[in-house]
């Protein structure tokens, strides 16, 4: 991957007036009727389907593969499927290969449960589906017709696909002020309007709450309702009934609702709720909320685009901070002569390359007039290097940065891959196609292919391909 003779080829472009989406190996194009292989020295279509029919449309989807050294009841089970989500609030299960349907599921056939959204709990163990928030309509708000329910969540194992439970979300049990939710690591959290965000033990709230366990397919007569499990008109019941408030984790108060967790032993991070601390990060103690040494971390930078902070998905505990020419990596250690207190200490930086940019507010011209310059440049002003993606390989162990340089309508970017341990630098890859900081970019890097998916406005999306091409004749 990382020798001088590698090259990585431009082997495929292509556009499209729909979203273009990536999931290892496979592209999906036209509302996921189109799926490309991406792994062969050229990228060829694995299925195209017909066109879809509106109340078809996907809102959203999951790759799910096969757990290993697991028996499936069936044998579709063991390759990899797509799990979608229509506007009609069917829960489908695909074969990523051909893309046909392996499982139809119907979720709701109360019009108020519009299912929008897809996300692991537990990755490739536990599914949430959740609806967009309820919301009455300005006629009903205005004749007193109260909305109690926010959202409903329904929740599946999969491989094989089973229906654990639904709950809702209750204005009466959370509070008014509920803006969001989501269940992550056996985690329900709640986002508040106010910056507030509240933890709660989602796997202790359906074993409390759980009024009656329900079976995919089974015939049930409950609360007046006679139906079919996961079959139309019916859908799914709603089987956990949450009646009072259960036992809080943690909660804590964060500008935007900004908060994480990670690290060893366990830290979250915040900016504290006001918004002249917008791009200062506080990195904190979950077990006594102590302010870990060195742990207020502020790059200072005077930029358009807010640097970002997270903890690496690495599992190595360290966390990544990134600014507009700065990316730090930050590593949680003891406090010497104190075991109870941890610090936070660099464990290395990467610099954006910008040793030809002189940002002097005084010039003189070459008749010899000083010029004074009004303003500084921003840190992430275009024709500076600035990093705009950061990502991690897990399979090579790499750490993958793009920064780009734009200079009038052309903007240049690269791929740089870095030693994730020590950060240094093993390859750059340059991007053939012009990049515009104002459009959106994704990029993927998987193992010998990397993926560029541009939107442009109007609703253009792009699509470039590189594969790894190897010069044995040079390496021999």
């Amino acid at each position: 991957m990382c020798q001088e003779s590698t090259k990585f080829k431009n082997v495929w472009t292509t556009h499209s007036a729909s979203p273009i989406a990536y999931e290892r190996g496979r592209i999906y194009m036209d509302n996921y009727q189109c799926c490309i292989s991406s792994i062969a020295q050229a990228p060829r279509i694995l299925y195209q389907k017909s066109k879809c029919a509106k109340s078809e449309k996907i809102e959203d989807a999951l790759l799910l593969e096969c757990p290993l050294g697991e028996m499936l009841p069936s044998p579709s089970d063991y390759k990899a499927s797509l799990i979608v989500l229509t506007v009609q609030n069917w829960l489908l299960r695909l074969s990523a290969d051909s893309g046909e349907v392996l499982e139809k599921i119907y979720l709701a056939g109360s019009c108020c449960k519009s299912f929008r959204y897809l996300s692991w709990d537990t990755p490739q163990e536990v599914m949430v589906v959740k609806t967009i928030q309820n919301k009455l309509p300005a006629a009903a708000r205005q004749a007193g017709i109260q909305q109690s329910v926010l959202f409903y969540l329904a929740v599946f194992q999969v491989l094989p696909l089973s229906f654990i439970g639904m709950l809702e979300i209750n204005k009466k049990i959370f509070g008014n002020s509920v803006t969001d939710v989501a269940v992550s690591n056996g985690i329900l959290i709640v986002m508040y309007s106010v910056g507030l965000v509240r933890l709660y033990n989602f796997k202790a709230i359906l074993e409390q709450f759980m009024e009656q366990p329900f079976d995919l397919g089974q015939e049930f007569n409950w609360n007046g309702q006679v139906g079919v499990v996961g079959k139309y008109p019916f859908g799914l019941p709603c089987n956990i009934k949450i009646t009072d408030t259960p036992p809080l984790l943690f909660e804590a108060s964060s500008l935007e609702n900004a908060f994480q967790i990670g690290g060893y032993p366990w830290h979250y991070i915040i900016t504290p709720n006001k918004k002249k601390h917008k791009g200062v990060f506080h990195i904190c103690s979950l077990k006594d909320n102590t302010l870990a040494k060195n742990g207020i971390q502020d790059m200072k930078c005077c930029s358009l685009e807010p640097d970002w902070i997270y903890f690496h998905p690495d599992m190595s505990g360290r966390i990544i901070h990134v600014g507009p020419n700065l990316i730090k990596v930050l590593k949680l250690k003891e406090v010497k002569n104190r075991t109870d207190q941890m610090e936070i200490a660099e464990d290395f930086t990467i610099v954006a390359n910008r040793e030809n940019c002189v940002n002097n507010t005084v010039t003189v011209t070459a008749s010899g007039r000083v010029v004074k310059k009004r303003f500084n440049l921003l840190d992430d002003d275009p024709e500076q290097e600035t990093f705009k993606i950061v990502d991690y390989e897990d399979e090579l162990d790499l750490l993958s940065t793009v920064a780009v340089t734009q200079i009038g309508a052309d903007g240049r970017a690269h791929l740089d891959f870095h030693c994730n341990e020590h950060g240094i630098l093993l390859k750059s890859i340059p991007f053939r196609e012009s990049w515009d900081v104002t459009y959106s970019h994704e990029v993927y890097f998987d193992k010998d292919l990397v993926l560029h998916i541009e939107q442009k406005p109007n609703r253009r999306f792009s699509c470039y391909v590189y594969q790894m091409v190897c010069d044995t004749a040079k390496d021999d």
